[in-house]
C-alpha cells in the first residue's frame, strides 16, 4: 500500500510534535545583553530598539534580580561612556572605578552566581568610535591588542567571569590569555567574537552606546560578509590561541556560517542576534505585518537549529516568558 512511510503521523497533534521535536528553547540558552549608563534611576528606552533600555547601576541591580528569578543566568555588559572620558587609547577602560568595573560589581553584589561576560573593545571609549587605536587614519593592531589585554585584566579583577573581545584584531585572544594567566587569572574565560562580520545590522546598537565610527567604516578589521571559509579559519585560530567559547555575529543572515563552524570545532558556539534583527521585527510587528511572538520564536529556533549553544539576544526576556 502506498505510501508506507507517512511522515504526517508524527505531526498529527501538539503532543506528538513536542515529543519528537529536535530543538527546543530554555532559559539556559540565553545570554542577555545589557547597556549601562551613569546616573541614578535611569531606565532610558533606546529609540531604535523599542522596549530595550539603558540602565543606571541602581536599575541594573533590579534588572539582574528579575533576570535571575526568570531563570536567566548569564549577562553580557556594555557601557555608554561620557564623551569627556573618551580618548584614542581607551584609558578610561582601565579605571578601577570606571563604569564597566562598577557594573560588574553591581551584578555580582545583586546575584553572586550570575555569570558576567564583558565587552572588550575600544569603540565605547574611543574619540574615533573605532575598535582600536588610530594612527594616521589606520587602526593599529598590536598596540590595540596590548590595550585589550589590560582591559581584560581590569574586568577580571572587578569580578567578570568571562571577557568577550569583540574587536577582531589579529592575535588578541592569545594576547589576552597570556595577560590573564600572568596575573593568575587563570579561571577567567574568553568568549571570542571569532566570526564578526562588517554588517549593516549594527546601527541600533551604535545608537545605544553612541559608538558609531567617526570616520570610514570597520571593514579593515571586521570580516567581509561575502566570505565563508575565512570564518572557519578565524574561529580555529581563536581556539588555538585560547578561546573557550566562539561567536558568530550577526545571526540570521549568517546561519550557514554557524553550521560550518559547528561542523568544524568542538567548543561552545554563541550567536549574537543583533540590534538590527531585533529592530526589524519590532517595526514589522508594530505595523501589523508580522506576528511578533511567532516570528521571534521561529528565529530563535532557527539559530539554535543551525548549531548555536548560546544565543545572545535582546528578545531573551520576552522569549522566556513565552516558553
Amino acid at each position: 500500500m502506498f505510501p508506507i512511510s507517512r511522515y504526517r503521523r508524527l505531526r498529527q497533534n501538539e503532543a506528538i510534535r513536542s515529543l519528537v521535536r529536535e530543538n527546543t528553547l530554555s532559559p539556559n540558552d540565553f545570554l542577555v545583553p545589557i547597556f549601562v549608563v551613569e546616573g541614578k534611576n535611569i531606565k532610558q528606552e533606546i529609540a531604535s530598539m523599542p522596549g530595550y533600555f539603558r540602565l543606571s547601576l541602581d536599575n541594573l541591580d533590579k534588572e539582574i534580580r528579575e533576570l535571575w528569578q526568570m531563570g536567566l543566568k548569564s549577562v553580557l555588559l556594555f557601557v555608554k561612556v561620557d564623551d569627556a572620558l573618551k580618548d584614542n587609547e581607551g584609558k578610561e577602560a582601565l579605571n578601577p572605578e570606571g563604569l564597566m568595573q562598577r557594573a560588574i560589581k553591581t551584578v555580582k553584589n545583586a546575584v553572586p552566581d550570575m555569570l558576567v561576560m564583558t565587552d572588550v573593545a575600544l569603540d565605547p571609549f574611543s574619540i574615533y568610535g573605532h575598535d582600536g587605536i588610530v594612527r594616521d587614519g589606520k587602526i593599529i593592531n598590536d598596540e590595540t591588542v596590548s590595550a585589550l589585554a589590560k582591559m581584560s585584566i581590569s574586568h577580571a579583577q572587578a569580578g567578570a567571569d568571562f571577557v568577550a573581545p569583540s574587536d577582531m584584531m589579529d592575535g588578541r585572544i592569545l594576547g589576552i590569555r597570556q595577560a590573564l594567566d600572568a596575573q593568575n587569572l587563570i579561571d577567567t574565560g574568553i568568549m571570542s567574537y571569532s566570526a564578526k562580520y562588517a554588517s549593516a545590522f549594527y546601527g541600533p546598537f551604535r545608537d545605544a552606546l553612541d559608538s558609531a565610527p567617526g570616520f570610514g567604516d570597520k571593514k579593515t578589521y571586521q570580516m567581509d560578509f561575502s566570505n565563508r571559509v575565512e570564518a572557519v579559519k578565524e574561529t580555529q585560530a581563536d581556539i588555538e590561541e585560547g578561546a573557550d567559547i566562539v561567536m558568530v555575529k550577526p545571526g540570521l543572515c549568517y546561519l550557514d556560517i554557524v553550521r560550518d563552524i559547528k561542523n568544524s570545532v568542538q567548543v561552545p558556539i554563541a550567536v549574537y542576534q543583533v540590534s538590527g534583527e531585533y529592530a526589524m521585527l519590532k517595526a514589522a510587528a508594530e505595523r501589523g505585518w508580522l506576528d511578533h511572538d511567532a516570528v521571534m520564536l521561529e528565529q530563535l529556533i532557527a539559530i539554535k537549529r543551525a548549531g548555536a549553544d548560546i544565543i545572545a539576544s535582546y528578545f531573551a526576556k520576552e522569549a522566556v516568558r513565552l516558553i
